[in-house]
């Protein structure tokens, strides 16, 4: 079952073992948001491992504080971006610098899915 929940800064699609996540154009994330986030995971991944994936369809920025934040979550194994734009692949390489977990760019959404089935499945 997918739960959805449509914020000021986004979309959130909530899924059995991960969250897909869609910013909105031009918007800058700052901790306030990710604190809204927060809130989605621990209504729904507070005893589970999940896996974070930002679809980044759209142009933003991250306060960089919000990594460290989001990379406290106990039961988050790792987060993924997924974009076929250069430029954020670049983006990502200086965002894995903020975050402590596992961290990794993809081109498309199922490769992105694949690499979040293995890290779960390690958690096994």
């Amino acid at each position: 079952m997918i739960t959805f929940y449509k914020t000021d800064f986004g979309l959130a699609e909530i899924y059995d073992d991960y969250i897909k996540v869609i910013i909105n154009e031009g918007i800058t994330v700052t901790p306030e948001d990710n604190n809204t986030l927060l809130e989605m995971v621990n209504n729904h991944f507070k005893n589970k491992p999940f896996v974070y994936i930002s679809h980044r369809i759209h142009s933003y920025s991250i306060n960089p504080i919000v990594y460290f934040e989001t990379a406290k979550i106990k039961t988050l194994v790792g987060l993924a971006v997924v974009s076929n734009d250069p430029i954020q692949k670049s983006q990502t390489q200086i965002e894995k610098t903020f975050f402590n977990k596992e961290f990794k760019h993809f081109n498309d959404m199922d490769a992105a899915l694949a690499w979040k089935a293995e890290l779960l499945k390690k958690q096994d």
